[in-house]
C-alpha cells in the first residue's frame, strides 16, 4: 500500500448523478499521510469485520438418527484432521482454512414451551435463528422475539456506513397476518430483529437491492423508464469518474475500472432477468417480481455478488440472508433430486430418503464457495475481504423429519479479521445452546461487553 499525500480521496466519497449515488471501493488514495492515518475513519473502516448471517431451513440430513451415524453433516473427527468426504459440507474441502464447524448445539428456544405451541416449529424457527429468543405466539401485531446478532453488530458498528445493514431473502414473504399454529407470518418471513418487537423486512428482488445500494432514485416513473432501457446507473456519473481518474495513480485507476465493470455486469444480469421475465413466457415462479430469477442458482449468485460489491464499497458491513422459507416445497433441479424441499426433509429416517435430503443439503452448501471466491478476490488495504469477513451458515432446526432443534447444523466461514483460525471442527457437549456460539461471535466481532445472548450459558471457545 502506498501512502499518498497530495491526492487524498475521502473514504466516504460518492459519485453522484441524477438519481444515482455510487460509493467507491477502497483505494490507496484514501490513505492519508502516515501521521494522520492512525485513528482516522479510514483506519477504523479497515479494522471492521464484515458479518453475514445465512439461514438454511429444515435442518440437515446429518441431524437425523441414521444420517448422524453416517456423518452426513458433522465429520467423524473433531479437531483439525477431519474428513469432509461423507458429509454435505464436502464442497468446502478447498476452503478448509476458512472453515470452522461447530457440531451438536441445540436451539431450545425454537422448541414448543406450551401445549398450544406444539406443531408450530416451522412457523417460529426463523425468528429464533439470529435472536436465540423464544417468540411470543401471536397472529397480531404484538410480536416479540429478541434483538438479532446482526442488528447488535449493526447498531454498534454499522452507523458510520451509508446503510447500517441489509436483509435479503430468496423466497416470497407474506409479511402480514397469521401463517399457522397461531404465529404471525413475520416470524416465518424475517430473521433480523432491530429490537424484540421490530422485525426487519427482507429484500427478495435483486433489482431492489441494487437500487438501494447504488442510490438509483428519482420518481417511480423515472425508475421504471430506466429499467425499460439498457442504460446503466453508471451513465449518470461518467463525468465524475473521469474527473476522479485524473487524480488517481495507475493502480487505483485499474481498481476503479474493475469495480465499475463489476457494477455494470451485475446490472446487466439483472436487466437480462427482467427482460426475460417480462417477455410473456411462462415462468417457473409466476408470482415473483420481474427482477427475481426463476433459477435458484442464478438468484443466489446475484445476491452473493451484491453482498460482495456492497462490502467492497463499504456501503454496509452487515447482511442477513434467508435462503429458503420454512415448509417450502421448492424443487432444486441442480441438486439432482426431483423431490420438493419440505417433503424431502420428511424422510422418515429411511436411508434412501435421508441420502436424497443430504444431496439437497450438499447442493446448497456448494453455492457458498462462489461467495467466498468473490470476497477473496477483493483486496482492502492489503487484506482480502474473506479474511476480514465472518459468515454464519446454519439452521435453527436439527432433524427436519421430526421438527426438533437438537444437533443443529452450524458452520462459520472466513477469518473475522484474524480472529477465527479456521480448519477446525468443534463438537459441543450435549445440550450446549447454539446461543453460546453466537455470543462468541459477538465477542469476536468487537461486542465484548455482553455477558449473555439468548439462552447462552457462556461463551463457546473458537480459538483453540
Amino acid at each position: 500500500m502506498s501512502f499518498i499525500t497530495g491526492k487524498h480521496v475521502a473514504r466516504r466519497t460518492m459519485l453522484r448523478g441524477l438519481g444515482a449515488t455510487v460509493a467507491l471501493p477502497f483505494l490507496d488514495a484514501m490513505v492519508p499521510a502516515r501521521g494522520l492515518f492512525a485513528g482516522s475513519a479510514t483506519a477504523a473502516s479497515l479494522d471492521r469485520p464484515r458479518l453475514v448471517a445465512i439461514e438454511m431451513v429444515h435442518g440437515a440430513a446429518g441431524a437425523s438418527p441414521w444420517g448422524a451415524e453416517q456423518h452426513l453433516w458433522s465429520p467423524v473427527a473433531a479437531g483439525r484432521d477431519f474428513d469432509l468426504g461423507p458429509t454435505s459440507l464436502s464442497p468446502l474441502e478447498p476452503w478448509r482454512k476458512h472453515l470452522t464447524i461447530v457440531s451438536d448445539t441445540d436451539v431450545r428456544n425454537a422448541e414448543a414451551f406450551s401445549q398450544p405451541e406444539i406443531g408450530g416449529d416451522h412457523f417460529r424457527s426463523s425468528a429464533v435463528f439470529l435472536t436465540q429468543a423464544h417468540p411470543r405466539q401471536t397472529e397480531s401485531s404484538d410480536v416479540r422475539a429478541g434483538t438479532s446478532i446482526d442488528q447488535l453488530y449493526a447498531q454498534r458498528f454499522g452507523q458510520d456506513t451509508p446503510i447500517p445493514s441489509m436483509q435479503l431473502c430468496i423466497e416470497n414473504v407474506d409479511q402480514a397476518g397469521g401463517c399457522a399454529y397461531g404465529y404471525s407470518c413475520v416470524y416465518t418471513d424475517m430473521i433480523s430483529w432491530a429490537s424484540p418487537t421490530e422485525p426487519l423486512p427482507m429484500i427478495r428482488d435483486p433489482r431492489m437491492a441494487f437500487d438501494q445500494l447504488f442510490g438509483a432514485g428519482g420518481s417511480d416513473g423515472e425508475r421504471k423508464a430506466r429499467r425499460r432501457s439498457t442504460a446503466s446507473v453508471l451513465d449518470y456519473v461518467n463525468a465524475q469518474v473521469a474527473d476522479l481518474n485524473r487524480k488517481l495513480d495507475p493502480s487505483d485507476r485499474r481498481r476503479m475500472e474493475q469495480y465499475l465493470e463489476n457494477v455494470r455486469e451485475i446490472e446487466r444480469r439483472i436487466q437480462r432477468v427482467e427482460s426475460r421475465n417480462a417477455s410473456g413466457e411462462e415462468r417457473a415462479l409466476p408470482g415473483a417480481p420481474a427482477g427475481v430469477p426463476d433459477s435458484f442458482d442464478e438468484h443466489m449468485k446475484l445476491m452473493f455478488d451484491l453482498q460482495a460489491l456492497a462490502f467492497q464499497a463499504d456501503v454496509t458491513r452487515v447482511f442477513s440472508f434467508k435462503t429458503g422459507r420454512d415448509a417450502s416445497s421448492r424443487v432444486y433441479p441442480e441438486s439432482g433430486v426431483s423431490k420438493g424441499f419440505h417433503p424431502a426433509s420428511h424422510h422418515g429416517n429411511k436411508p434412501g430418503n435421508v441420502l436424497e435430503f443430504a444431496q439437497i443439503n450438499r447442493y446448497h452448501v456448494s453455492l457458498l464457495p462462489y461467495f467466498m471466491e468473490k470476497l477473496q478476490a477483493i483486496d482492502e488495504g492489503g487484506t482480502n475481504l474473506l479474511d476480514k469477513s465472518l459468515i454464519i451458515y446454519g439452521s435453527p432446526m436439527g432433524d427436519g423429519n421430526v421438527h426438533n432443534h437438537k444437533r443443529c447444523p452450524l458452520v462459520l466461514l472466513g477469518g473475522a479479521h484474524g480472529r477465527l483460525p479456521g480448519n477446525m471442527h468443534y463438537r459441543a457437549a450435549a445440550g450446549t445452546p447454539m446461543a453460546n456460539v453466537m455470543l462468541s461471535v459477538l465477542q469476536m466481532v468487537g461486542i465484548d461487553d455482553m455477558p449473555q445472548f439468548g439462552d447462552s450459558t457462556g461463551a463457546f471457545s473458537l480459538t483453540t
